[in-house]
């Protein structure tokens, strides 16, 4: 994985969020492999709900954006430190040319974007109520208007859902928004192991 990306996490984060960026690469690396799609490379990719954007480098390291976004709505949250979300992803960023990360609802947004990456979106009043955010913030039924909205003619759509019942829910909402899939993965490598439920890696575009 580092040789083929060219990468060193460890070098410059913690040994934690160095392992988790190795597995979102994994991740993504093995559903592109079991797709047969080319990697897509370049323009610009916006990720949404990006928490502090800890898996940023991974993103960098397997798309090669020219423009990175991160979006998070809770980006002022702070932590138990004092720091808040946007400080972390600062720090993240520091290293990656051409990235940023905006605290806003992206529901909201004109982010036109060549890429879009979704990591495990919150689709149910469980999900989103295990991380401890207000039931205000699930909308799926904005989200992926929304997403069709901003991902450009051509473009793709790369969502990680957890499990195979997440994923055909996400899947519903994704063709009700006009989406068309292109492919469906689900990657158990050695780097999930420790998830209850395997990744659902789905590449969706718009014509």
């Amino acid at each position: 994985m580092r040789s083929a990306y060219q990468v060193q996490f460890e070098m410059q984060m913690s040994a934690a969020t160095s392992r988790n960026n190795y597995e979102y690469l994994d991740i993504l690396d093995r559903a592109r492999m079991e797709s047969g799609l080319e990697r897509t490379v370049g323009g610009t990719l916006c990720d949404i709900g990006s928490a502090s954007f800890w898996y940023a480098a991974a993103l960098q390291a397997f798309f090669r954006p020219d423009a990175l976004v991160g979006i998070e709505v809770e980006g002022h949250r702070l932590f138990r430190d004092g720091r808040a979300r946007i400080d972390y992803a600062a720090g993240y960023l520091a290293g990656l040319p051409n990235a940023r990360f905006l605290v806003a609802n992206y529901e909201e947004c004109e982010l036109p974007a060549d890429i879009i990456t979704a990591w495990f979106p919150f689709l149910t009043p469980a999900a989103i109520l295990a991380w401890r955010l207000p039931l205000s913030l699930l909308a799926p039924d904005r989200l992926f208007p929304r997403i069709y909205h901003n991902l450009k003619a051509g473009g793709r759509l790369v969502m990680t859902n957890h499990g195979v019942e997440e994923a055909r829910l996400a899947a519903d909402f994704c063709s009700a928004a006009g989406l068309q899939r292109i492919h469906q993965s689900v990657v158990q490598g050695p780097l999930s192991a420790h998830r209850l439920c395997p990744a659902i890696v789905s590449y969706w575009t718009r014509s």
